[in-house]
């Protein structure tokens, strides 16, 4: 046997077990395979007219007509049905039989043959094998046997026919199953995708690319509590750039956004990998750091960040205030951010007071006067500038 046939009956589960126990089903015994045994000779005569009348009336219905198509088509399938009818009266109907049979169905439901013209032509062919019998066996009880006989083996192969349907059917259905399963899953997976990236960018400040102040006030208060379980100080750097507002107005909003992004830049490239980086609104700024003290920031980061700032603005300077809780008593994010703020904004004041009192004392110095108070550079290190 054929691998192909080996395949189609495993993947049908068709045995001659189960072919006994179908002909059994339909009463279909040794006295009908006789009975259609003794008239295969009367069929072979008649065949090529059984044949010719049943696609005459097959292709008068319109729907069949557009299936078959042309005319090397209905050759074949000429061909193909004066075998069909002859095998009904071999006598032998065995494995081979039925995958003839099982094929015919695959191929009638792979070419679109509906159950409703499959059942239609095989009423066309029963009644046209009837007419030969009743015009040719003058026994009414040999014929009657023979027309019984008919009945049970095209119900015996309608069966097995309409196992290849059902069975393409169900194959249709778990692969349109499966092509559903992977779409929702792929949809799934790019909604996931698409979410999270929204959620990135709900996050993320546009500009800066560092996170949102929407999120700090949520993120501070989970670094908190995660510190005090470890017992760990937290630290909080707030700061700006001074007079950004007068370097917006000089040199125009573009300039002023490039002077944001090297700051952000210069941020990111000196915190660690556990800070957390916020740009909390304007030219200002504020950085959370787990498990760090207020000396070491001033030590470590400060220092690294004024360092790297320098490389790339050295006409701007930062204000900075910095403040650290923990690791025995916690204050609650909204205080220890509100204070480092605050500190921030009040050097910024003693900053400018200090300048504008050198500046007075340089005015009312003498003309030939050695002694010049210099103002602040506003090249300062970040550093000089921290908070007490």
């Amino acid at each position: 046997m054929l691998q192909t046939e080996q395949t189609l009956f495993e993947q049908m589960r068709i045995t001659e077990l189960e072919i006994e126990s179908r002909k059994a089903l339909f009463s279909f015994t040794g006295a009908d395979v006789k009975a259609l045994q003794s008239f295969k000779p009367i069929i072979e005569e008649n065949i090529d007219k059984i044949v010719d009348d049943f696609y005459g009336l097959q292709t008068s219905v319109s729907e069949i007509a557009l299936l078959i198509g042309d005319s090397d088509t209905l050759a074949r399938l000429r061909t193909a049905q004066r075998r069909y009818v002859l095998d009904l009266f071999n006598g032998v109907y065995d494995l081979e039989y039925v995958n003839n049979r099982l094929r015919i169905g695959l191929v009638h439901k792979r070419i679109g043959v509906e159950p409703k013209l499959y059942l239609s032509a095989v009423h066309t062919l029963k009644e046209l094998i009837y007419a030969v019998i009743n015009g040719s066996v003058q026994d009414v009880r040999q014929a009657e046997r023979i027309r019984a006989a008919i009945d049970k083996l095209v119900l015996f192969d309608v069966t097995l026919v309409f196992d290849t349907y059902i069975r393409s059917l169900v194959s249709e259905i778990e692969n349109a199953k499966d092509k559903a399963e992977k779409y929702a899953q792929s949809m799934e997976s790019k909604v996931k995708e698409r979410t999270q990236q929204l959620e990135e960018l709900s996050q993320t400040d546009p500009l800066t690319g560092l996170l949102n102040v929407r999120h700090l006030q949520e993120t501070a208060t989970r670094i908190l509590r995660a510190a005090q379980r470890r017992a760990e100080p937290v630290c909080v750097i707030y700061l700006d750039v001074d007079d950004f507002k007068l370097f917006n107005d000089t040199q125009g909003h573009r300039s002023g956004d490039e002077v944001l992004c090297a700051v952000a830049k210069a941020i990111k490239e000196t915190t660690r990998a556990e800070d957390h980086c916020f740009r909390y609104g304007g030219d200002e700024f504020c950085i959370i750091m787990p498990n760090c003290r207020e000396e070491q920031a001033r030590e470590n980061f400060i220092t690294r960040f004024n360092q790297k700032i320098k490389l790339s603005l050295n006409n701007i300077s930062l204000s900075f205030g910095i403040t650290d809780t923990g690791p025995y008593e916690y204050e609650e994010a909204n205080s220890l951010i509100h204070k480092a703020d605050q500190k921030m904004y009040s050097y910024k004041r003693a900053s400018k007071l200090q300048q504008q009192t050198m500046a007075a004392a340089n005015d009312l110095a003498p003309e030939n006067s050695t002694a010049v108070i210099h103002p602040i550079s506003q090249s300062q290190s970040a550093a000089d500038k921290a908070v007490e």
